[in-house]
């Protein structure tokens, strides 16, 4: 007996987000950080382990669709916790930020490593084409456009 398949929308493609997610701020909670500053972790390792304040308050406000304020005040513990360091207008990844981050990039693999076992590539192609434009589109509508 095969499962039926529900027709694609906001409530399939939310309901493996937060599944995901769950599985993932779990994981997080072993490290001892939180999404927000585990997206900011990654958003720094990005850009070569130094970023401007600006950009990377811009980077979690838009990403995570919140309020500047809190982005800021993930940067804030980010600091607080000797994650990054900061100087002028730019933070840096500290060598404690760099491990944390290490950790939450292993944990992250393995955990999709389960998650994705046996999905052909193929097809997962397709929903990565797909979830692109799908989140493109959304901040086009909710920039205006």
């Amino acid at each position: 007996m095969s499962i039926p398949t529900p027709p694609v929308g906001g409530q399939v493609v939310g309901l493996a987000h937060y599944a995901s997610r769950a599985a993932l701020e779990a994981a997080l909670a072993r490290i001892g950080s939180s999404f927000n500053q585990s997206v900011a972790l990654r958003a720094v390792s990005d850009q070569g382990g130094t970023v401007e304040h600006d950009r990377l308050v811009e980077r979690l406000a838009g990403t995570l669709k919140i309020e500047a304020s809190v982005a800021e005040e993930t940067v804030t513990e980010m600091t607080t916790l000797k994650l990054l360091t900061e100087t002028d207008t730019s933070l840096a990844l500290t060598e404690h930020g760099r491990e944390v981050f290490e950790e939450i990039r292993t944990a992250g693999n393995e955990i999709a490593a389960r998650l994705y076992a046996g999905i052909p590539a193929e097809d997962l192609a397709t929903v990565g084409r797909v979830l692109t434009l799908v989140t493109e589109r959304a901040n086009a509508e909710l920039a205006g456009g």
